[in-house]
């Protein structure tokens, strides 16, 4: 018997059972077999649990409600500023500066939850699948180029180191 361990000794252990062929099958060659043999990890050793799940779900749900409470066209300026707050992420993320991956996620969640919102109240009001599109490309052609809000701070942090420069 050959005993084969993949990770650590105390996640997984595979006992291996070689068999020549002497067995009565029409296999010519070497038979493997594995009768597995897991040891799972104390519970206190995993991160997360039930209690994570709700505080998560809870906090959906208030985002949810927040994005409920604005208007249409709030939604819409909202998706514009984070859409480009993404831009400008993937920017950081190809000149190699340091940024939060998990904003990705983050980001592309909020636009999703944000859209889908927007298109229950387009439901509520009948507007049909197709027309949905058409006035989707009709808004997408209307939005006019804008720096992302982290930029603007940006820019107006710069302009006032500069004028505390000359001001000293």
């Amino acid at each position: 018997m050959i005993n084969l361990s993949i990770a650590s000794p105390s996640t997984v252990s595979i006992p291996l059972k070689v068999l020549t062929s002497t067995s009565k099958s029409s296999f010519n060659g070497l038979q493997i077999r594995f009768p597995f043999s897991f040891r799972v990890p104390p519970k206190t050793a995993c991160t997360g649990g039930r209690n994570s799940s709700v505080v998560m779900m809870a906090k959906r749900e208030e985002e949810l409600k927040e994005i409920r409470a604005k208007s249409t066209e709030e939604i819409k300026e909202e998706v514009v500023d984070l859409k480009g707050e993404l831009l400008m992420l993937r920017l950081q993320k190809s000149a190699r500066n340091e940024f939060k991956s998990s904003e990705f996620r983050r980001m592309r969640k909020r636009i999703a939850r944000m859209l889908t919102v927007k298109r229950e109240r387009e439901i509520e009001e009948g507007v049909g699948k197709r027309l949905s599109r058409k006035l989707d490309r009709k808004w997408k052609k209307s939005i006019v180029v804008r720096p992302p809000p982290s930029l603007k701070k940006l820019r107006e942090e710069e302009a006032a180191a500069e004028e505390a420069e000359k001001s000293a």
